[in-house]
Parts: structure tokens; C-alpha cells; sequence
């Protein structure tokens, strides 16, 4: 069986992610990291993200991930995310420059990353909905579309 990630929306290489959380739905443009060199780039050397931008790396299939803040200016918030579009974990407010590991704590099927301080005033949380196609429902809807199932 072969899963494909499907981005919605925008210019090619973003897409439209839904957090649902007990403050409502919030709605963010972001881009879809793929490949091995832009998993690796990520966000780094970025001067500045507007405020409803983000960054999202998928994998398929989830695996255990982590991620450091090497060359990155500005703090972040990452969101691990679970194979059934769920918030697993938030590192909130990441330091810029920082070489730590910052590990998922689990298996993720994606990471989310937002400015630092935006989990935080979304009142996101762990357990909290993910929609975004090629996570979660998303991800069957999205399979059973193109046949794939």
C-alpha cells in the first residue's frame, strides 16, 4: 500500500493546516518540507516568519524524530504529531542557535513548526486535532480519493 501526502491550496510546496483546539480552529499557510535537504534546512537562517506561516516535515511511515534550533534566529514552537493527527508533544519557545536534541517522544507522522509563543496563545495542548492532509483522517480521506485503498 502506498500513502501519498497530499498538500492543499496554495502555491506549490505549501498547504492549509488546521490546529482545533478548545479556543476554535486557527489557521495557518505552511510549507511542506521534503526531501532530505529541506527536512534538514527546515527554518533555519530565517530573519523572520509571519505570524499565521509555519513549516510542516512528514513522514511516512511515523517514526521517533528530533530537531535542534543550528542556524535557526528566531525561537520556535515545535509540535509533534501523531499518525493520527494528534498533538503528541510542544517544545515551546525553542533557543535560537541552540545544538540540544529535541526528541518527539514518541512516533510522529509530523512536525509542525510555528513562531515561538504561538501553542502557547492558540491554547494548544497534547491530545489536540491536527488537520492537514496526509495526517490523521486527512490521510484516509485522502488515500481513498486517489484510489489508493
Amino acid at each position: 500500500m502506498l500513502l501519498v501526502p497530499l498538500a492543499s491550496g496554495h502555491a506549490e510546496g505549501t498547504g492549509t493546516l488546521v490546529l482545533k483546539t478548545d479556543n476554535g480552529d486557527h489557521t495557518y499557510t505552511v510549507e511542506i518540507a521534503k526531501g532530505a535537504g529541506e527536512k534538514a534546512r527546515g527554518l533555519m537562517f530565517r530573519r523572520t516568519l509571519p505570524k499565521d506561516r509555519g513549516m510542516i516535515f512528514l513522514y511516512d511511515p511515523p517514526q521517533a524524530t528530533s530537531m535542534w534550533m543550528r542556524n535557526t534566529f528566531i525561537p520556535l514552537d515545535i509540535v509533534f504529531i501523531t499518525e493520527q493527527g494528534t498533538v503528541l508533544r510542544i517544545e515551546a519557545n525553542t533557543e535560537p542557535f541552540s545544538t540540544d536534541i529535541i526528541n518527539s517522544g514518541g512516533e510522529t507522522a509530523a512536525v509542525l513548526e510555528l513562531n515561538g509563543g504561538e501553542a502557547e496563545k492558540v491554547g494548544l495542548k497534547p491530545g489536540d486535532r491536527v488537520v492537514f492532509p496526509g495526517i490523521g483522517t486527512e490521510k484516509t480521506l485522502e488515500s481513498e480519493k486517489s484510489g489508493l485503498w
